[in-house]
């Protein structure tokens, strides 16, 4: 099950389970769209894949398999893989 990270790894912004503009990759490495489109270009700096849009858990199964809490954050930004 995705954990559904809270925030982008970049920037630190805040991205809600429910957001639109979260980016994710095959390891679940998380981002924002500004930072997936801009700094990213598409890739993950951390292990080089594809990151594309993360899907959305509907509201009903989030009260029972919650999103996660744990931030992460790169403490110098990224740089594109």
């Amino acid at each position: 099950m995705l954990e559904l990270r809270p925030n982008c790894e970049c920037c630190g912004r805040d991205l809600a389970p429910d957001s639109a503009d979260a980016r994710i990759c095959s390891f679940e490495c998380t981002f924002c769209a500004d930072c997936t489109t801009g700094t990213l270009s598409g890739r993950c700096p951390n292990c080089g894949g594809e990151l594309l849009r993360r899907p959305i858990r509907p509201a009903e199964k989030l009260a029972k398999f919650p999103a996660s809490t744990i931030r992460k954050v790169k403490p110098e930004g990224c740089k594109a893989a």
